[in-house]
């Protein structure tokens, strides 16, 4: 008989549907992915990607959606922000996260060093994907407010 987990991490009881802004579904997914890039526990590291899964499958399904009335204000901003998002992984992490993913692409086997590589690009991934959700989409000049790229075009 298998042992029920006494303990659940606090990550796993967050409610989340498609009522939920899509900048909080973000965070939880940035939250999620760092937290299983940490977890060496195999049953939290199975709850935690099948939670992602589902708040990111939740995302995709609104991506095409208008921003919602409420949210414009925190996505309006005065000054043009960097227009990177940070995303430059070194050549040897490249490298892995290629021969990782060519890996599972073949239906190799995984070994435990390439989960935690695809375990570390799917971290970065999420983390730039929740960035650019919650990234500001307009600004505010003189002429009113714009979109951020009418702008820095």
């Amino acid at each position: 008989m298998a042992t029920p987990l006494t303990q659940t991490h606090p990550l796993l009881s967050i409610p989340f549907s498609a009522a939920t802004d899509f900048t909080e579904l973000a965070g939880y997914c940035e939250l999620c992915a760092e937290t299983l890039l940490e977890s060496d526990d195999p049953a939290l590291r199975m709850a935690l990607c099948g939670r992602l899964s589902a708040c990111i499958a939740l995302l995709k399904s609104t991506l095409n959606d208008p921003v919602p009335h409420h949210l414009a204000e925190s996505l309006t901003v005065d000054i043009l922000p960097p227009v990177s998002l940070d995303f430059d992984p070194d050549s040897e992490l490249l490298c892995d996260y290629s021969l990782a993913v060519a890996e599972l692409i073949t239906g190799g086997s995984l070994s435990r060093e390439r989960e935690r590589t695809l375990t570390g690009l799917l971290a970065e991934l999420v983390c730039y994907f929740a960035a650019d959700l919650k990234a500001p989409r307009w600004i505010r000049t003189p002429d009113g407010v714009r979109c951020i790229g009418e702008v820095a075009a």
